[in-house]
């Protein structure tokens, strides 16, 4: 496993962490894991289906027309933006 050092966090960040820690039951460690754990997961992949059900929820059957070929559209777009900076890197 790797360890992280963090410099510079102002002081506030570290108070407030602690209550958050405090809440959970945690260290501020385990704290801190936890969220960068979160933070930094897979989004989970929706089929094409679960989009058109989510997209129906969320305008309540009223959305515009294309709304999911639109947002499909756009994260391909995404994807392949991503791809292009990856590659720079």
């Amino acid at each position: 496993m790797a360890a992280l050092t963090i410099r510079n966090l102002p002081d506030d960040v570290r108070d407030r962490l602690r209550v958050r820690a405090a809440q959970h039951g945690r260290s501020i460690e385990a704290e801190a894991r936890a969220m960068l754990t979160e933070a930094c997961a897979e989004p989970a992949k929706m089929s094409l289906a679960e989009v058109q059900q989510w997209v129906d929820r969320l305008y309540a059957n009223k959305k515009p027309k294309r709304v999911v070929e639109d947002l499909i559209a756009e994260r391909r777009r995404e994807a392949r933006r991503d791809e292009r900076e990856s590659r720079r890197k």
